[in-house]
């Protein structure tokens, strides 16, 4: 073959042959000074005074954080046991009806509180003159002109009680629901039409209608508010009734009812004095003020027994000493007051008073757990001398105060109150045994319910 013919062939690649590439200059404005270059395995040198004002920026910074946690933890402690609450409420699953009364394990003790509530409705709700010596003077009819209650329940919750006022003695014509909870308004909503697509239904109760055809369902308002922090005042409906400070107020509500919820409002004198306006605005002259909170008689008693055992521990008592533990551990927390059994607990986070005399009334908060329906939520103790001082200065007097199993004994016989306890499975029929277990009986003695009279 031809040399010529050769060279036209595509010959090997050779890398030998390629020059080496050349360093890419980086380009320069024409203003700037040429870069000093530094020296082999030497730091660039930060002047003193440049240096000095690293250092304070960062102080600043840090003092800027620290502000703004220190902020941000004032926030969380006012407004955080309003939102654990919430968020606690707003998680409990609506089971419904018949799982209560079947299913949970704590049924007899639904059954009893609910008949407690109905109780209190039954007995405080009518427009009966409810001072000392009324009873006795013929007041007892006050209602018989045919007016229609209007009834506030501040925290509602899911509307658990609609069908307690639904058979309440005096027919209801309006029920406004409030709660800081939108998911449990939200439930309370929808039972509300449930009752509505029944035509209300209801056994009645004092009231008569107790057969033929049932009453119609009330007009209801469900509305989320923080009654506690806010004024109600600025709530549209609460205006068309009427919100009046005054003792001398005529128009309102004839009942505030606070089932439940009302030591929520012990966390500050502020929140109480806030809830104490919102009821007393809201009621008219005469209205009822009625509800059920933990009591603070039980909550002082083992309070009590609990720092005379922490007292015999120390003095190294033989009899009252329980076996005395190891030193605590860095870290370890205190033993403070507790108390329960399998189906509720009551826990102090931090010391309690030796007499059991909660002084100052505010800010005692205990975690609270119940089976299947509270878990370990922050309350606060009601001390309740100093509650009904408070109650006075917003124009409320105390007509009632007793304990759940007082109020049994009490009202078990009435010839309305008694079948109503057989017919919501609190006792067997024909005045049969209770149904509520020991355990269950010892959660509801915690207890105690109220009436206030706005004078």
């Amino acid at each position: 073959m031809a040399s010529d013919e050769i060279d036209d062939l595509p010959q090997p690649f050779d890398a030998k042959k390629l020059e080496p590439a050349k360093k890419r200059q980086r380009s320069r404005s024409p203003s700037e000074p040429p870069r000093k270059l530094k020296r082999p395995g030497q730091r660039a040198r930060i002047p003193d005074s440049q240096a000095a004002s690293f250092r304070q920026r960062q102080e600043q910074r840090e003092r800027e954080a620290a502000e703004a946690a220190a902020a941000t933890r004032a926030v969380l402690e006012q407004r955080g046991i309003n939102d654990v609450v919430r968020e606690h409420y707003n998680a409990v699953p609506e089971r419904g009806r018949d799982w209560r009364k079947t299913d949970s394990r704590i049924k007899g003790l639904r059954s009893f509180n609910n008949w407690v509530k109905s109780t209190i409705i039954q007995k405080f709700s009518p427009d009966e003159d409810h001072t000392p010596g009324a009873h006795e003077r013929g007041h007892d009819l006050a209602w018989s002109g045919g007016h229609e209650l209007l009834v506030l329940d501040i925290g509602c919750g899911k509307g658990g009680d609609l069908g307690k006022w639904q058979q309440a003695p005096q027919r209801v014509g309006l029920y406004v629901g409030l709660d800081p909870a939108d998911v449990s308004i939200e439930q309370a909503r929808d039972r509300y039409r449930n009752m509505s697509n029944r035509g209300g239904g209801g056994r009645g109760g004092r009231g008569g209608h107790r057969g033929g055809r049932p009453p119609r369902i009330f007009d209801a308002r469900f509305l989320v508010k923080d009654c506690y922090g806010e004024s109600i005042e600025e709530l549209e409906i609460v205006r068309q009734v009427g919100f009046d400070r005054s003792p001398m107020g005529r128009s309102g509500f004839d009942i505030v009812s606070m089932m439940f919820c009302m030591h929520y409002a012990f966390e500050s004198e502020q929140k109480a004095r806030r809830m104490l306006e919102n009821v007393s605005g809201a009621l008219k002259k005469g209205g009822r003020f009625i509800g059920c909170i933990p009591s603070s008689d039980v909550i002082g008693e083992q309070v009590i027994k609990f720092n005379e055992r922490m007292a015999a521990k120390k003095k190294g008592s033989p009899e009252d000493a329980e076996p005395p533990k190891e030193d605590l551990e860095e870290g370890e927390a205190e033993e403070t007051a507790e108390w329960g059994n399998e189906l509720y607990r009551v826990r102090f986070p931090g010391k309690t008073p030796a007499d059991g005399i909660f002084r100052p009334p505010f800010g005692w908060k205990y975690n609270f757990y119940l089976h299947e329906a509270v878990e370990e939520v922050p309350e606060y103790v009601v001390p309740w001398e100093a509650f009904r001082a408070l109650a006075e200065d917003y124009n409320l007097e105390m007509q009632y105060h007793e304990r759940f199993a007082d109020i049994w004994e009490s009202e078990k016989d009435d010839h309305i109150l008694g079948p109503l306890s057989e017919r919501m499975g609190v006792r067997g029929r024909s005045r049969g045994d209770l149904l509520v277990s020991p355990e269950e009986m010892e959660v509801a003695n915690f207890y105690v319910a109220f009436c206030f009279y706005k004078v």
